[in-house]
């Protein structure tokens, strides 16, 4: 295979807390990363983030994922091949009027509109790599399911029309798994020549690409551990696993690289509560002693366990462990909170 230096990889929704993560380790490995963001003014914090690979770093604008011809333009001219596609970019919103118009269309059109494009337009693309989600293994309705071990080979099995009618979380969870069901259906009618690998992360936590700006535009997940500071509770169980943002990036490369990769789907995480994060980060970080919940010390859910090992052995990976994935995470609202004091004084 070519060295990176000779490649371009192009990863789509590259403005995210993810895709941050995939760019950096891509850049530091020497390949060109072309990254696709829906308006020109997203690519500002992206370039700010890595000003020194700026030789290497281009942008294509993609304002609608779910129109394969609009990604025309970001498979034009690139400095190398672009040999790899690692499609970050998906709808996220649990604050739906319609879940077919909201969520459900535009997740399995955005996963068969990224595969359509890189055979029109990329033909040295060799590998496609999806970011998946845990949601599209987990199966909401066997609920905690004491006793049964997650892995690869296990869908979430609500279909369209169940997921059109359910609550926004519950369609969420669906969407992921019918769009991922799309890009493998496509795969197999389509033949392209390249080849697909799908990445199953549940949580992903971790330090922000460039740190936090503030706390008000958290993602997700970073919100969930930001509003366990200062609660009089510990979330309840949802999902039981998770993995950190790194360990989630070098996970994307490897299924690029890896030749054994291709063709197959990856659960990307290791067990996760909240009573162990709390533990962690009040022994920690002993400024927040005092500002989390303490629940129970030491007690763990009675719930299912999830198998990354697949993961591990094929990808090549290395699990960070909770407690320090918990301890970078934290610090990061601590600096933000300092640097608030701070310019306020």
């Amino acid at each position: 295979m070519a060295s990176p230096s000779e490649q371009t990889i192009l990863v789509t929704g590259a403005n995210s807390y993810v895709a941050g993560h995939i760019i950096k380790l891509a850049l530091e490995k020497g390949y060109y990363v072309r990254g696709t963001v829906r308006s020109e003014s997203s690519t500002a914090k992206v370039r700010d983030n890595f000003s020194d690979y700026a030789a290497r770093l281009s942008f294509g604008i993609v304002p609608d994922i779910a129109r394969p011809e609009l990604y025309e333009s970001a498979f034009a001219s690139p400095s190398a091949p672009i040999t790899g596609v690692i499609n970050v970019a998906a709808p996220f919103t649990l604050k739906v009027e319609d879940n077919r118009r909201d969520l459900l269309d535009p997740a399995i059109g955005g996963a068969t509109a990224v595969l359509e494009a890189a055979k029109r337009f990329g033909p040295s693309v060799r590998r496609v790599v999806n970011t998946s989600s845990f949601a599209a293994i987990n199966d909401l309705g066997q609920g905690t399911r004491p006793g049964y071990t997650y892995s690869e080979k296990d869908w979430n099995p609500m279909g369209y029309e169940e997921a059109a009618n359910a609550d926004a979380v519950a369609a969420y969870c669906a969407s992921k798994a019918l769009a991922e069901r799309a890009m493998w259906d496509w795969v197999e009618a389509e033949k392209p020549t390249f080849t697909l690998a799908t990445i199953n992360p549940p949580w992903v936590f971790g330090p922000h690409v460039g740190g936090l700006a503030d706390t008000k535009h958290l993602n997700e997940s970073s919100h969930l551990l930001f509003s366990i500071i200062g609660a009089q509770d510990i979330p309840g169980f949802d999902f039981g696993g998770f993995v950190d943002v790194r360990v989630l990036a070098e996970a994307h490369l490897a299924a690029f690289e890896k030749d054994e990769a291709g063709g197959q789907r990856f659960l990307v995480g290791t067990q996760f509560n909240y009573q162990s994060v709390v533990d962690s980060v009040r022994e920690d970080l002993p400024e927040l002693k005092n500002r989390l919940p303490a629940g129970q010390p030491g007690t763990k859910p009675v719930a299912y366990a999830i198998d990354g090992s697949k993961a591990e052995k094929v990808l090549g990976i290395s699990y960070i462990p909770l407690s320090e994935s918990m301890k970078d995470s934290f610090q990061e609202f601590l600096d933000v909170e300092k640097r608030t004091v701070e310019a306020s004084a």
